[in-house]
């Protein structure tokens, strides 16, 4: 096998590989450089229609890269919707995810049937939709000091390279109609993002200081 071969089996294991992909942007992004590797290989080898075949197929991930990019912090793109603790669609959204849920939240509990958290008015649920979608769901409970604690903050696979939890967080007065000043991180939540959305450092968590009067 001489190098031009070994170049044209990479191009298709990384056009495959993308294929395997659960993220819809990390599936666009090797699927373009699949193409790119294969349009070089086969025009070394004259191969016009598969060059054609790929230029086309690259053309088409730098399209849906670019639209995925330019609205992934879009408001517009992505809705906050407010649902309450004991509603029957965030159960069902839960359990669908239970095991995906465990892997990024491993200390995450939530109670099911009878046995559900009382005390609606401390407690907080989110879903995060893109159009009638589930991107994700961010749950919340109040603390002492004005302290809104998050106990889930939660994206589904196909999204996760988006962080959609951020509206959210965006969206302050979420969080300050409620009379809370600060917003504190998941406990042992997995590769955190944070960091990202202007929250702080502090030991173990990742601190939002709210504005007052938002």
């Amino acid at each position: 096998m001489n190098w031009l071969e070994l170049f044209g089996w990479v191009g298709s294991a990384v056009l495959v590989w993308s294929l395997l992909q659960t993220s819809v942007l990390r599936l666009r992004a090797l699927n373009l450089i699949g193409c790119l590797i294969l349009i070089g290989y086969n025009a070394a080898l004259r191969v016009w229609p598969m060059v054609g075949l790929n230029v086309v197929l690259a053309v088409i991930n730098v399209w849906y890269l670019r639209r995925m990019l330019a609205t992934r912090h879009d408001e517009t793109t992505y809705q906050v919707v407010e649902v309450g603790v004991h509603d029957q669609f965030l159960a069902h959204t839960l359990r669908v995810h239970a095991v995906d849920i465990a892997k990024f939240n491993p200390g995450f509990r939530w109670p099911a049937g009878d046995d559900r958290p009382t005390g609606t008015a401390e407690r907080s649920a989110f879903l995060v939709v893109r159009a009638d979608e589930v991107v994700g769901v961010v749950l919340a409970h109040a603390e002492a000091h004005d302290v809104a604690q998050i106990d889930l903050d939660y994206v589904t696979q196909r999204f996760r390279d988006f962080t959609p939890g951020e509206f959210v967080y965006r969206q302050s007065r979420l969080f300050t109609d409620r009379g809370f000043r600060r917003v504190v991180s998941p406990p042992g939540m997995v590769a955190p993002y944070y960091h990202r959305l202007g929250f702080r450092r502090t030991g173990d968590a990742y601190v939002l200081d709210l504005p007052v009067g938002s």
